[in-house]
């Protein structure tokens, strides 16, 4: 089966060579459609950079970054970025540069408006909902899609509880209604890594120290000997 991404050696800098940013550094891994990979680390561990690589809002500027052409991808941010208009227009406004008629994008929009269960809102100005709504909209709108790929930079970081508890229930949704759906994801939400991810990749000064099967990641025998620097992580974070 062909990868959806497969990386080789591949490094991120930003800024002069001399006092620049490695963001970063040697980064070898494949990712097979359908997988669900979970990137975890401590801030300015290299995640973000990692997704906007593989989404192809950053440039490696060493090694190699391949993608499947065929597969469409979506991406959401913590913040969603949402244009000040009704709600269902952004979402139909996606679906119209993409080439479909302004009425059938409309409809489309309605459907994925519903959804996420935010139809009561279609004609709301989308910068004045809530976080939690708003991300929802960002949730819809890539779901319109129709993505074969979903990635997703720490999505609930700045939801509130309940909001939380809604908006992984659609990302938990979206992932498995499809065998072949390909989700990576950035988390400091260990809980919520285990309830979404089978493959979590554990990231450190932006080098890529563990790739392992979740099970494994959390109460894997190697994981102390093999892995130290992931092993005190989990304990930290699960402190």
């Amino acid at each position: 089966m062909k990868n959806v991404f497969d990386l080789h050696s591949a490094s991120v800098h930003f800024g002069p060579a001399a006092r620049g940013v490695r963001a970063l550094h040697n980064v070898s891994l494949g990712v097979q459609p359908g997988e669900r990979v979970a990137l975890v680390g401590a801030n300015g561990s290299g995640k973000s950079t990692l997704l906007r690589l593989l989404h192809g809002l950053a440039a490696p500027t060493g090694g190699r970054v391949l993608r499947d052409p065929a597969m469409l991808q979506a991406m959401l941010f913590q913040r969603p970025h949402l244009m000040r208009m009704p709600v269902l227009g952004n979402i139909a406004l996606g679906l119209w540069l993409r080439g479909l008629a302004w009425r059938e994008a409309k409809a489309k929009a309605h459907t994925a408006l519903a959804r996420v269960g935010l139809t009561d809102l279609a004609l709301r100005n989308a910068r004045t909902l809530s976080g939690g709504q708003q991300q929802r909209v960002a949730l819809a709108r890539a779901w319109a899609l129709s993505p074969q790929v979903l990635l997703l930079d720490e999505p609930t970081a700045s939801l509130d509880p309940h909001a939380k508890r809604e908006v992984e229930a659609l990302i938990h949704e979206f992932a498995h209604q499809s065998q072949t759906m390909t989700l990576v994801f950035a988390s400091h939400n260990l809980g919520q890594v285990k309830r979404l991810a089978n493959r979590v990749l554990y990231l450190e000064q932006g080098r890529v120290l563990a790739d392992l099967p979740v099970d494994d990641f959390f109460s894997g025998p190697l994981l102390q000997q093999q892995y130290p620097a992931a092993h005190s992580f989990v304990k930290g974070e699960s402190a």
